[in-house]
């Protein structure tokens, strides 16, 4: 199995420097490239501090400048905040200035708030068909001209400049619902799926999702399977209690994003009640510490296994949570030296 890295510009509160939550960022990532991660993921979300990112290709561009080997992912751009061939040239920028290490990624974004203002009209549920129309439109643009009518884009003939320096750039589909797994096997995507804050069984129906899916499709899908999770690895008490505080905090301000609950105030988020929250971002300690990548090294590497049982290809190292700059640093550095030699 292998490990990847998601992290953000995550600035929890007015009085953090963003100079330090930018260094913050970058160390992190750099942690990861010397440790062998294979692909460090930058999201794409916009006025909200708490995931500071309105293109995601400028991260992965900054990243590639101060790294070696690790892999630069879209985790994930928002088709309908994006032009087809806007997005095909940002990607295929990357991939040149890069040295080939882009690792594509499609989505069909999460919150109603930045539908309303980026995209104004558009339901958040019936964003996924931008990401459909799209999604073979980057793959003809990155080989030459196309000349396209669609529902959503319509355009004479053009194509992508840059071309990427890859022959065929992989395209990663974040995927949940048993319909986005069925348009990735059938357009040979990779996939990532995040069980937000669910039980290991969340992930087992993906992984049941995955192979209908499979089943339903003639082509012979040998795509990669990522499984993204919150991680927290601590050796002491005191880092165990920073770790809950932390993802509790995030969940009530990701609870107000995803129910509408509350106001945001200057990019950041009120945070929702705890005795308001409920399904994907309950936040009762024991169901926390279990579901998510939380525990002693011991314990995390007892968890993935459990990943790994079911094929999962990749795991997705979420750090952004909340947790203090320091406290970050050292669960990464206990998985790195503690946890990762077990899987190597």
């Amino acid at each position: 199995m292998k490990f990847h890295i998601a992290i953000n510009l995550e600035r929890m509160n007015a009085g953090q420097e963003m100079a330090e939550i930018r260094d913050h960022t970058l160390e992190m990532v750099k942690m990861a490239d010397e440790a062998g991660f294979e692909i460090a993921w930058a999201a794409e979300h916009h006025a909200l501090e708490m995931t500071i990112a309105p293109n995601p290709f400028q991260i992965m561009t900054w990243w590639a400048g101060e790294t070696q080997n690790i892999r630069l992912g879209c985790g994930v751009a928002n088709a309908a905040y994006w032009h087809p061939i806007n997005i095909a040239g940002e990607a295929a920028m990357l991939d040149l200035l890069s040295g080939g290490r882009l690792e594509m990624g499609l989505g069909s974004g999460a919150y109603q708030r930045e539908f309303d203002r980026m995209k104004p009209g558009l339901p958040q549920p019936e964003s996924y068909k931008y990401m459909q129309e799209m999604l073979p439109l980057v793959r003809q643009l990155w080989k030459g001209d196309v000349e396209h009518d669609g529902e959503y884009w319509s355009f004479p003939t053009s194509t992508s400049c840059p071309k990427p320096l890859q022959a065929d750039p992989r395209i990663w589909v974040a995927a949940r619902a048993p319909v986005t797994f069925d348009y990735a096997v059938a357009n040979d995507c990779d996939i990532m799926s995040w069980p937000l804050t669910m039980p290991f069984s969340e992930a087992e129906s993906y992984r049941e999702r995955l192979d209908d899916a499979k089943a339903k499709t003639a082509n012979d899908w040998n795509g990669r399977w990522s499984m993204m999770r919150h991680s927290a690895v601590y050796a002491n008490e005191a880092d165990r209690e920073a770790a809950m505080t932390a993802i509790r905090g995030v969940l009530g301000q990701f609870g107000n994003l995803m129910m509408k609950k509350g106001e945001v105030h200057n990019g950041f988020p009120d945070a929702v009640p705890f005795e308001e929250l409920e399904g994907n971002v309950r936040v009762e300690p024991k169901m926390l510490e279990k579901n998510l990548m939380f525990g002693s090294p011991e314990t995390v590497i007892e968890k993935l296994r459990g990943y790994e049982r079911i094929g999962v290809d990749a795991f997705i190292y979420y750090a952004s949570m909340g947790l203090g700059l320091e406290a970050q640093k050292r669960s990464l550095r206990l998985f790195i030296d503690e946890v990762m030699p077990e899987f190597a």
